[in-house]
């Protein structure tokens, strides 16, 4: 009996290795084509983004999410990253020569992914690059191979998701008040000046102060206007521009400047400008979409007009001219 199965684990052990060979050179890339990928089976309760002296965590409370354990993030950001996390694939290895001419050379420091379900569920490094059109290689650690990855079915640029400014993970809200938290609101329109405005609330309601007594203003179009404010988002972050272009955009005129006083007389002062965007045929104005920035910041962000058309009344739709 002992002979037998002796016999039969002698000839059973060289064919399991054989199968198990066979398996590894016959996967694509000698591997899991999924191995960066988190089982989708398993929930991710916290992400840990790292480069340099730079660091990020995402961390999920119950159903929210919050960034750096303290402002709660934008629910659209979370579920681009989730998704990357769980269905990132590999569309090709990169040479060495390769990831030494546009990695090694160019200095390029990758952000370490850390993902955790109270222990470890996966790590990995991204390199952002615009040598291919998904822009990223990863490795899994250092010293691993590098490939370039990507989504299937979708042509996004994965690496942005990997974001270490903590502005990028926020709601991209600019204002969000009731009309009972607003105090005053003064427009400047610097292209038609005569048609800049002033509301200002005496009595718990708001009035035209510098309208005429024989002409009058639609009270209620002035109780239409402010209710707006509830929620006016922008559309994203210019993070990516340079402080020269910054500077560019804030030192000409702006279009308007809109004056928000809230909760406790804080004002919020929005400036907008012009977006002129260069292509092959020059420079041409963006017809959808203004640069702003808020007092106090140094932040250029992008909106859209139909997001803030519509508080950029003239005088004139108060007054029913």
């Amino acid at each position: 009996m002992l002979k037998r199965i002796l016999k039969i684990s002698a000839i059973a052990v060289p064919v399991l290795i054989l199968i198990v060979f066979l398996l590894k050179v016959r996967a694509p890339f000698g591997g899991n084509t999924t191995s960066f990928a988190i089982d989708p089976g398993k929930k991710i309760t916290r992400i840990y983004l790292a480069s340099g002296d730079k660091e990020l965590t995402l961390e999920k409370r119950d159903e929210n999410w919050f960034v750096n354990g303290t402002k709660e993030t934008r629910k659209s950001s979370i579920l681009f990253i989730l998704r990357i996390l769980n269905e990132l694939q590999i569309k090709s290895p990169v040479t060495p020569e390769l990831f030494n001419n546009e990695i090694v050379t160019k200095n390029i420091i990758p952000v370490k992914v850390t993902v955790y379900n109270r222990k470890l569920l996966r790590s990995f490094l991204v390199y952002k690059t615009n040598s291919n059109p998904y822009g990223n290689i990863m490795k899994l650690k250092e010293g691993a191979k590098p490939f370039i990855m990507y989504v299937p079915g979708n042509e996004v640029e994965i690496g942005s998701a990997f974001n270490l400014n903590e502005l990028f993970w926020q709601p991209f809200t600019l204002f969000e008040l009731m009309p009972s938290e607003i105090s005053s609101v003064a427009l400047e329109n610097y292209r038609e000046p005569e048609t800049s405005f002033t509301l200002r609330k005496e009595g718990g309601d708001f009035i035209l102060p510098d309208s005429k007594a024989d002409v009058g203003w639609d009270k209620s179009k002035v109780i239409r206007y402010v209710s707006y404010f509830t929620h006016i988002p922008f559309e994203s972050w210019a993070l990516d521009l340079s402080p020269e272009k910054i500077q560019e955009i804030v030192s000409g005129q702006p279009l308007y400047r809109l004056t928000v006083a809230g909760p406790g007389g804080k004002k919020t002062v929005l400036s907008l400008w012009e977006k002129v965007v260069t292509d092959q045929n020059g420079k041409t104005i963006d017809s959808d979409r203004l640069w702003g920035r808020t007092e106090g910041s140094d932040k250029i962000f992008v909106i859209r007009y139909i997001d803030i058309d519509p508080v950029l009344k003239k005088r004139s739709y108060f007054l029913g001219e």
